[in-house]
């Protein structure tokens, strides 16, 4: 069964770079940056995970939070804090996801 992710982040070159080095066997992670994105996901597909980066502001963070626990009863929000900066959120991610699935990742 495959673990659809959604990262969202404020630069799309940061959240693209981070989705293509945190691969994961079965799981389909799909980058954004912002609740439009989350919104277009939704609409094609159930989502497991969204993943924030922290860049996001904080009106467009509570948009997100809000459009998923409206739209799903599944799905987990996971916010990275702003102290580690962008180069803090791709480890965030890897340990999100290995958290949750208990994969090791690269």
């Amino acid at each position: 069964m495959t673990t659809t992710v959604l990262l969202l982040g404020l630069k799309s070159a940061v959240v693209d770079e981070v989705r293509e080095r945190v691969g994961l066997p079965e799981v389909d992670i799909h980058a954004g940056t912002g609740p439009a994105d989350l919104r277009d996901m939704l609409a094609r597909t159930p989502i497991d995970h969204v993943i924030m980066g922290a860049g996001l502001d904080l009106e467009d963070r509570l948009s997100i939070v809000r459009a998923v626990f409206e739209s799903s009863d599944r799905t987990t929000v996971h916010m990275k804090d702003f102290a580690s900066g962008p180069q803090g959120f791709a480890p965030f991610v890897r340990a999100v996801l290995t958290g949750l699935h208990g994969t090791p990742t690269g």
